[in-house]
């Protein structure tokens, strides 16, 4: 598959801009922008904590694990939920159709960015902290990575221009 076909897929902490961002790297490059967690909202009808809350954490996790496995879409952003480098069947299916993007801030700065984790919709376990959830994933998302983008001290459109300049180094 040629790089332009290819999906920019969006991985990192809640609260460093995958949505966000995705939105405005999507339409600089002319290309279809597509939220996981918004899907997943979308057809059940409920916002994240919702479901969690009712669904349970498996099985929420099952849902996005189905949802992101099945995505058949070409030359797309993918913005995905912070919790899907937990699935090794979902990462490899958007790592087959993709660039994976590492969105990396440090940990102070996404404590300013996040509130309520609960009423956001974080897939954490009961009593676990930001800190934890971090050490946890951090070397998922570096694992996964074809490429990481440190958004630190970046505003929106600046770290649309950082994530252009690596996509650019690749081609």
């Amino acid at each position: 598959m040629a790089q332009a076909e290819l999906n920019i897929v969006l991985i990192g902490m809640p609260g460093c801009g995958k949505s966000t961002v995705g939105v405005l790297l999507a339409k600089r490059l002319g290309r279809y922008f597509l939220d996981t967690d918004v899907l997943i909202q979308v057809v059940y009808e409920k916002n994240l904590h919702e479901l969690i809350a009712e669904q349970g954490m498996e099985t929420f996790c099952r849902i996005e694990q189905d949802y992101v496995t099945c995505i058949d879409i070409q030359n797309a952003v993918i913005a995905t939920g912070g919790s899907v480098v937990y699935y090794e069947s979902s990462m490899r299916s958007l790592k087959n159709d993709g660039i994976i993007v590492y969105l990396q801030l440090p940990l102070e700065k996404l404590k300013e960015r996040l509130g309520d984790l609960d009423a956001r919709g974080v897939v954490i376990d009961p009593g676990q902290t930001l800190e934890g959830l971090y050490e946890i994933r951090t070397p998922l998302y570096e694992q996964w990575a074809d490429m990481t983008v440190n958004l630190s001290g970046l505003g929106h459109e600046a770290s649309v221009e950082a994530i252009m300049e690596k996509l650019d180094a690749i081609k």
